[in-house]
Parts: structure tokens; sequence; C-alpha cells
């Protein structure tokens, strides 16, 4: 197993005992039910347990359960788990070294696969380190040894852009897909029902991911590499820019790593396992985690009058002037959330379409309805609707986390700003005086979107790509 990348069950013949584990972090999920006649259930979907189980909940990402005690417990324990404020100094080139072994370790498989390219900086990082390590590889000999980097957004997005012009500075093989907002809505229902969440952030960032997963399979990827988790280790939320010192930063770094399972791990995996794509993700990495969770938080602070800006320390250790991993200018990019990158309009043409399916009268009653995580917007209740109409059971409502957040905090970091307590959103926009596009008139604003054609389904199966070694084929 790639260190913990994965759950398992072990089962034990000689006494019909069995052993159940999820990976460290909670990047595959995974889920444990009870039946009526005393049966345990074990799945890494809801939908496994739906009928089968009286009560059912989220198997706890980094435990252990034993049928023989009939409990969990904790096999993974680093030291940063107990939030104490750690001391090391930054040294750029070990927090290199450290993540560049955690993508080396990842490049360790036989099928075709390919690199999932946003144009910020994690993903174009990840696809620096694969393209100089590629050739190492059995699927390059294999396949050939030409990265292929994946795009999805919005005609004229900020992600299509940027990731355009990393993959022609790293010389992949670029493929990009763009989507309609009215592919998006179209896709809602399906969305919701394979990732299993009503969560507003979660599914905002899944449609787009969702549908280029299906895209990316149909040219016969089996593989991805993934950038999820280099926010909540670094303090990449532009959130973070109003922690208030070293020990509020570290403390919500590590929170955020702790409910990775419930967002974007989640995200990640089950818009990819829809269509059978496996999604690594070298940031979470478990050494790779303890050598930048030990880095003495004063150092990610972001300080803008020294020019210190969001991850500041993992820009800085890949700024090589002799070797260059990235241009400058991606190197130093502003923090662009998924949902935010993939375009502007994307979000707003989302809180539009709920405008017409949800009343405000139904608001007025939505306590009343939904008392555990009470919607209130009208987005998150038409996404809530959809949810308890595959997931009737209220076993499924506890499984996704509620609480108030703006551009992706958790609730105790709303205390940083006064003024965030008005202005709720997960969008990046949201964080005002720090997004260079934030909100402008409050998070309500909705633009006029041209939904355009649909994407065309006619891709395919078999993809030459002229110059390149490689013919990727399903």
């Amino acid at each position: 197993m790639l260190d913990g990348m994965f759950s398992f069950v072990l089962l034990d013949t000689r006494n019909n005992t069995y052993m159940a584990a999820r990976d460290a972090i909670g990047i595959t999920s995974l889920y444990i039910g009870w039946g009526l006649d005393g049966s345990v259930w074990i799945s890494s979907e809801l939908k496994g347990l739906n009928d089968a189980c009286e009560h059912f909940e989220v198997f706890p990402s980094g435990h252990l359960y034993s049928s023989k005690t009939g409990g969990f417990r904790r096999w993974y324990n680093p030291p940063w788990f107990s939030e104490t404020i750690p001391s090391t100094p930054y040294d750029p080139l070990v927090l290199r070294r450290a993540f560049e072994n955690a993508v080396i370790k990842r490049l360790m498989t036989d099928v075709p696969f390919g690199v999932l390219l946003s144009g910020g900086l994690d993903s174009s990082l990840v696809e620096s380190v694969t393209a100089r390590h590629m050739a190492e590889t059995k699927a390059a000999k294999q396949w050939g040894a030409q990265l292929h980097s994946f795009c999805v957004g919005l005609e004229g997005s900020p992600d299509l852009k940027a990731a355009r012009e990393v993959a022609d500075y790293l010389g992949t093989v670029h493929h990009e897909f763009h989507f309609t907002v009215q592919d998006g809505i179209d896709a809602i229902e399906d969305v919701i029902y394979h990732i299993e969440t009503y969560n507003v952030t979660t599914i905002r960032a899944s449609m787009p991911m969702f549908l280029m997963s299906r895209k990316i399979k149909s040219l016969g990827v089996k593989m991805v590499i993934s950038g999820e988790g280099s926010d909540e280790i670094f303090g990449g939320y532009l959130y973070f820019h109003k922690a208030p010192n070293k020990e509020e930063f570290h403390q919500e770094t590590c929170r955020k790593i702790k409910a990775l399972h419930q967002y974007d791990c989640l995200r990640a995996n089950k818009s990819t396992s829809a269509w059978g794509l496996e999604a690594r993700v070298p940031f979470l990495d478990k050494e790779f985690i303890n050598v930048a969770m030990s880095i003495d938080p004063e150092a990610k602070m972001i300080n803008m009058d020294q020019k210190r800006i969001e991850k500041w320390v993992l820009r800085r250790a890949f700024d090589d002037e002799k070797q260059p991993y990235l241009p400058k200018h991606i190197l130093y990019r502003q923090k662009e959330q998924f949902s935010d990158g993939v375009g502007y309009s994307w979000i707003d043409g989302l809180k539009s379409h709920a405008e017409k399916h949800v009343t405000s009268k139904m608001m007025l009653h939505a306590e009343h309805i939904f008392p555990r995580n009470t919607p209130v917007t009208k987005e998150a209740y038409y996404y809530r609707m959809i949810f308890e109409r595959f997931f009737p059971q209220n076993s499924a409502k506890l499984t996704v986390p509620g609480g108030a957040s703006v551009a992706c905090s958790t609730a105790k970091a709303i205390e940083w700003d006064a003024s965030w307590s008005n202005n709720l959103d997960s969008s990046g926009r949201a964080a005002l005086g720090v997004h260079n596009s934030a909100y402008k008139k409050g998070p309500g604003v909705v633009v006029s979107v041209n939904l355009g054609p649909s994407i065309n389904d006619n891709v395919p199966l078999m993809m030459d790509v002229t110059g390149s070694e490689l013919v990727i084929q399903s």
C-alpha cells in the first residue's frame, strides 16, 4: 500500500474474526453500519448500507475496527495531531525533498496516468515534479514518457489560461475540457448521488471534477495525480491572511487536516471513482505531512509587508533560479478555490438556479424541515432536498458536517474577523479585502450567464497525439 493511502478489511478464517482499517487522513471514503440482527457492514459508499443497516456512520480516518473488541482504535497518531505548536526551523530544501519523494512514491504504476492541472500552485508543482521523474516510471516504459495533463473550466476561466501556460512550460500533452453552467446544473443530481453529501462547498467543486473525470476515463486513463491537501497543511485559504498569531494559525491547519475526509478528500475520491478513475494525492503523504507540520508556524504566517503571501514556505522551497520548476508568476499566483477557478460565473449560476427552485417561504420553514445543519441559503436548501431524496435515513444526514464557514474556514476561524459573520459563503471571494476578485456587493450577487451548448459527448475512445509516444486506449 502507498504509505497508508488505502483502507482495507482483513478476515481471519481460522476464528472467523476480522479487522478493518481506514487510511491515515481519509483519502478514500469508508462507512460502517450495524444491522438489526447484530451484523456489521463496511462499505466505501453510503449506498452499500442504506437498506441493510439500522444505523451507520463515517468510519473514522486513521482508525482500526476489530470484531474481537467491537470498537475502534486509532492507529495513526502523528506529533501534529495534538495541535502542540512545533518549533522546527523552516528549511526549504528539506521541504522540497520531502514533497518530491511523496510524488515519486505515487508514480508506482503500470497503467496510463496523468495529472489534474488547474494552473494553481499545488497542481502545477505536482505536474512539475512528476514531469521531472516521469521517464523513470514503469508506466513511461510501457505507455510513453510524455506526461498528460487535464484541466476543466468555463470558457475564459482563470484556471484554463493558467493551466495552458504551465502545460506549455513543462511540455506536457494538455487536454482542456470546457463545460457550461447548464452542463453543471444538469449533473447536480448525479453528483450528489455519487459524492453523498449536501455540503455546499463540496458539491460546487465536485461538479466540474465529476464532468472532467468522465472525459478522462473515456480516453483510457486509469489514474490521476492531484493537488489536494496543500491548503490545509500550509494555510493556503485566503482567510488565513487574518490569522491573529502563529498558535491560531497552526491549530486551524490541524483542524482542517483532520476534517479533510469530509470535504476535499471526499470530493477527489468520489468524483473520480464514480467513473472508475483513481486519484492519488502526494501532499497527503504521511511523511510529507510530518515534515510540513513540524515547521514553526511563524514561517507559514502571511505577512504582506514582507511580501510573504499564502503558502510562502512552499513557494520558496521550489523557487529555484538555476533549474526553475515553474514560471515565477505561476509560482506566486494567488490561491483560487477550485469552484472559483473554473470560472466565477459558475457559483453565481448555481445560486441563480437554486433561486428558481427554492422560495422565500420555504426558507422560512427551513429549521423545522431540516433541524440538523439547517440550510441558510437557497442553494444549500436545494442540495439538501436532493440529498434527502436519495438518502432519507437519519444516519445519512449525520454523516455530513455542518457549521458556519467563510472561504472554506472552520467555524472557529470566523472569530478572526468580525465582518465575516455577516458574509458567510464558502467561496474564496467571500474573503473580503483579501481576494483580488472579492465580492463587491456581498455573496448573493447574480450575474447573467450564457449557457451555450452542452459538452460534446462524442469523445473518441482512442486519441493519437502528434509528436507523443503515447496512444491512450480504453
